[in-house]
């Protein structure tokens, strides 16, 4: 019997790029119109962020998480995926994180175009994917049912409302199970969530760093 760490990712993925992005076309076909719906809300958040309300960007947040822990980890990625199951438990965990977000009372929000942006992306980048490889619409990912653009709106409002770093923990995680998934199917731009990650956490660091040096000066 070989060894545990002789194994590589590729031998744990059963299942190529097409039948991958198959799963979001099933998704969205038989859920349709609901992803106007989602995409509605999606524009909420960023709407919340622009008038400052913390409280209802993260409730709409913390429906979305567990939105997509039943529509897509499973009923369709656990089709394909062993794993799926415990995806789910990660995103309804998160959820509850982000619905005590919703309870809280915020501190003014750090400036900045970062947050803004990301969200941004999340919202619109990622259903133009699909078109932009050449796949069907129907298998463009949505925030609220697909993973990858969810996680990337609420990487914004994490940055956006300094979220401490608990809320943090999965979508980070997330997005490295994601990219090294993608990177594996050799999908086209698999590191996106990851850089996505990567700027939101470096931005809400240095303003953290900022915010202590200011102190220190006082």
């Amino acid at each position: 019997m070989s060894e545990w760490w002789t194994y590589s990712l590729s031998d744990f993925l059963m299942f190529s790029a097409r039948t991958y992005y198959r799963q979001f076309e099933l998704m969205n076909r038989e859920l349709w119109p609901l992803q106007l719906l989602a995409l509605g809300a999606g524009i909420a958040v960023l709407a919340c962020m622009l008038r400052i309300k913390a409280r209802i960007a993260f409730a709409l947040l913390g429906l979305a998480w567990p939105s997509v822990a039943w529509a897509y980890h499973l009923q369709r990625y656990a089709d394909i995926h062993t794993a799926a199951p415990y995806f789910a438990l990660g995103y309804c965990i998160q959820a509850g994180l982000l619905a005590w977000m919703a309870t809280r009372r915020h501190a003014a929000p750090s400036p900045g175009r970062m947050a803004t942006l990301i969200v941004v992306l999340g919202l619109a980048g990622y259903p133009l994917l699909a078109a932009l490889h050449g796949r069907s619409w129907w298998q463009a990912e949505v925030f609220g049912f697909a993973p990858d653009p969810t996680v990337a709106v609420t990487f914004g409002a994490l940055l956006f409302w300094r979220a401490p770093w608990p809320l943090w923990v999965i979508p980070v995680l997330w997005s490295a199970a994601s990219s090294a998934t993608l990177m594996e199917l050799r999908a086209p731009l698999p590191w996106l969530l990851l850089v996505l990650a990567f700027l939101a956490v470096a931005a809400g660091l240095a303003r953290r760093s900022g915010r202590q040096q200011v102190a220190a000066a006082e």
